[in-house]
């Protein structure tokens, strides 16, 4: 089947694009100046006594938390556009389960807003004393950990739809999309594993369970970029 190339699509590409880049600068930041410096991992209790003598910190992360939530959304309406003339369903089931990480991303961001209020001791908080709100807050910082790893599972599972569609569409080399759908399905099943047995983090580390897709993102933005979707003579539909 004969599939042309619509302007929207070609835009949508550019939109991905420069969202995904400003998007990962703006994480990168957010992550690297504003969160990890304070947390203990697998210590929710001590990490939230590092949040109250860091307030200013983490409430910047929060903002910029938002914002990268907002361009998710963003990024998986643009992947939807372009893959909707080669597989409807299948691109529509991507966008819910990328739409379903960004969910969890704002509910990580409520566990860590309520972390906070918390911290602050207000009202009858103030009978659970320092300790006590630490060991509270320290429990919602566990949870939203929790809430970002389901997120990352569905991202994986949306993002490796999206790369299988475009393996279906010849716009990108199919063996960069064929890489897509492996590097999506490597972090999904990470971000699942562990969620259920943490103890896989000594397997294979937290660190390294996204790189291998931000290595396709990355590689599909400046393709996007410098240039553009391929018209194929032919798309499976």
């Amino acid at each position: 089947m004969n599939q042309r190339m619509d302007r929207s699509q070609r835009r949508a590409g550019l939109v991905f694009a420069i969202a995904f880049l400003a998007s990962l600068a703006e994480v990168m930041v957010a992550f690297n100046r504003y969160y990890a410096p304070y947390v203990v991992w697998e210590n929710g209790e001590e990490t939230a006594r590092h949040f109250i003598a860091h307030a200013q910190a983490i409430q910047a992360f929060l903002a910029l938390s938002f914002v990268h939530g907002l361009g998710a959304i963003v990024m998986l309406t643009a992947l939807y556009v372009i893959l909707r003339p080669i597989n409807r369903g299948v691109a529509l089931f991507a966008a819910f389960s990328r739409l379903t990480y960004a969910i969890f991303w704002f509910i990580l961001m409520l566990d860590l807003f309520g972390a906070m209020r918390t911290l602050g001791g207000a009202g009858t908080l103030r009978a659970f004393g320092p300790d006590g709100l630490a060991a509270l807050a320290g429990c919602q910082i566990d949870s939203s950990r929790d809430a970002y790893y389901i997120g990352l599972a569905f991202n994986g599972l949306g993002s490796a739809l999206f790369a299988w569609v475009f393996f279906q569409s010849r716009y990108v080399p199919r063996l960069l999309a064929l890489w897509g759908v492996v590097a999506s399905l490597f972090e999904g099943i990470c971000g699942f594993v562990y969620l259920i047995d943490p103890g896989f983090n000594s397997v294979v580390s937290v660190d390294y369970y996204e790189l291998p897709l931000l290595t396709f993102e990355l590689a599909l933005c400046f393709l996007l970029l410098f240039k553009g979707l391929k018209s194929p003579v032919a798309a499976v539909p």
